[in-house]
């Protein structure tokens, strides 16, 4: 049986060939001027015209004095017609290498739509042999060579194309809402905006420790607070944890915020917001994933935070009976550590009624300790004016009235500081400069972030499927 070796070999041996012949197997330029897509969707437009289509061998057939070559580009595939001396240059092709090939359109014999070419050109000498789709199905192996993944499997291409609308369209509804995109630093002196384990490096010009970004709150509400009415910034943030289905460290996030409006507005914006951006990339508004099926068509539903987990659990989220939480997540084998707080093992406890909840709804009114940079409610200060909305057993986006008041930020800080110091690496960390800058004046505002996690999620795909170039331990 031929190993990779083998047929590596004598690839190789054809690379030479084609060398000695003066063929350059690996030319800078292309002629192309057509795409295949364009020559499928209207032949009549074509038919009988020159063109110089480009692409990857998919198929290889030859006859004697007669070939077959079947290309394909981003667009399509074609079938490329060759005779003589064409046809015996394809000796020296495999599939995998690309070819140019300019000549006439028309119909074969059999009716398939064609480039009757007099000389093909290759652009691209492959020296190994792309499997078969049905030979390359590990998953392991796929994302490791995701690069491979693609050129064999065209719905993993289409997935990033929507994956590239889908932050289109959240640029363009901003940009129509009168948002400003301003991009943030990744490396911050002091982390925060976020419950997150933050991963450090080091800036030799600096000789300091820097920590990737785990949000970008702080930095925009700072803008805010410079003056800026309406901004957003769309790049990645880092968080030094677990993978699962729906998280992984490194990943895309988008945080916007508009001065002068609260939570209320926020909810009326973001609504529109995901409905929009979900119809511009799968043009529909219903959805199914784990057996859950959601129409987001619909004005969605708003449930506060306490009255859901009383509902579910009888729970009194403002006097926790912590022994009473730790028997329900034990009866549901949540993991937790004794030591926690109730602050986290209430969010525990709202995670397993999220994980059954198709939605769509807004979940509002968390605890003030759940929620450390979030407003308190005017006619309830023990919950804040928090909105999420829950779809399809996730939180999908994350937003509040923002907390402007700098002693009352101070005090919130310190206390998630102190939890830090304790031990909960997750806690915030405690930025003074930030609270200078709310010192200076921060007007009303309404903040809201959402991540790929959306993606993915109306998409049907794990995390890891879901970006281009997963994580991956070395081999």
């Amino acid at each position: 049986m031929a190993t990779l070796k083998d047929f590596r070999d004598e690839r190789i041996r054809k690379l030479n060939e084609l060398k000695e012949a003066g063929i350059d197997p690996y030319p800078a330029h292309s002629n192309r001027d057509t795409k295949i897509k364009d020559i499928l969707e209207d032949f009549d437009k074509f038919a009988g015209k020159q063109v110089c289509v480009a692409g990857r061998i998919t198929g290889l057939r030859s006859f004697g004095k007669l070939a077959f070559v079947v290309i394909e580009d981003d667009s399509g595939s074609i079938q490329i017609f060759l005779k003589d001396d064409a046809a015996k240059f394809t000796k020296k092709l495999d599939t995998g290498d690309f070819l140019e090939a300019a000549g006439t359109v028309d119909k074969s014999k059999t009716g398939e739509i064609s480039v009757f070419c007099d000389m093909p050109r290759i652009l691209t000498k492959a020296l190994r042999p792309l499997p078969g789709r049905d030979g390359f199905t590990n998953k392991e192996e796929r994302f490791r060579r995701r690069y491979v993944d693609m050129a064999v499997n065209p719905e993993v291409r289409e997935r990033f194309v929507r994956r590239s609308k889908f932050w289109t369209a959240t640029r363009q509804f901003l940009n129509d809402h009168g948002f400003v995109e301003i991009n943030i630093p990744v490396l911050e002196r002091t982390t925060g905006g976020a419950d997150a384990n933050p991963f450090v490096t080091h800036m030799d010009a600096l000789d300091q420790d820097f920590y990737l970004r785990i949000s970008h709150e702080l930095p925009l509400k700072r803008l805010i607070g410079g003056g800026y009415e309406r901004v957003y910034d769309i790049g990645p943030r880092f968080r030094n944890e677990g993978m699962d289905d729906e998280h992984l460290p490194e990943h895309i996030a988008m945080e916007s915020y508009a001065a002068y409006q609260d939570y209320e507005d926020g909810m009326k914006l973001y609504e529109e917001m995901i409905k929009y951006v979900c119809k511009e990339t799968w043009g529909t508004l219903q959805f199914e994933r784990d057996g859950m099926k959601v129409d987001l068509d619909c004005e969605w539903p708003r449930i506060s935070y306490a009255d859901i987990l009383k509902e579910k659990f009888d729970v009194d989220v403002f006097n926790p009976d912590l022994e009473k939480i730790k028997g329900i997540l034990r009866e549901n084998k949540v993991k937790f550590d004794d030591s926690m707080g109730a602050g986290r093992l209430l969010d525990y406890l709202w995670k397993i009624i999220r994980k059954e909840s198709a939605g769509p709804f807004w979940l509002i009114h968390e605890p003030v300790e759940l929620s450390p940079l979030a407003k308190k409610h005017a006619a309830d200060p023990r919950v804040t004016e928090r909105f999420h909305p829950i779809i399809l057993g996730s939180e999908l986006g994350n937003g509040y009235s923002e907390l402007n008041d700098p002693l009352d930020q101070l005090q919130r800080f310190e206390e998630q500081q102190a939890m830090r110091d304790a031990g909960d690496s997750e806690a915030q960390m405690l930025d003074t400069d930030f609270v200078e800058m709310l010192e200076y004046g921060m007007p009303p505002t309404c903040g809201w972030g959402n991540s790929e996690r959306n993606f993915w999620f109306f998409e049907g795909v794990s995390a890891r499927e879901g970006v281009p170039f997963p994580p991956m331990r070395e081999a």
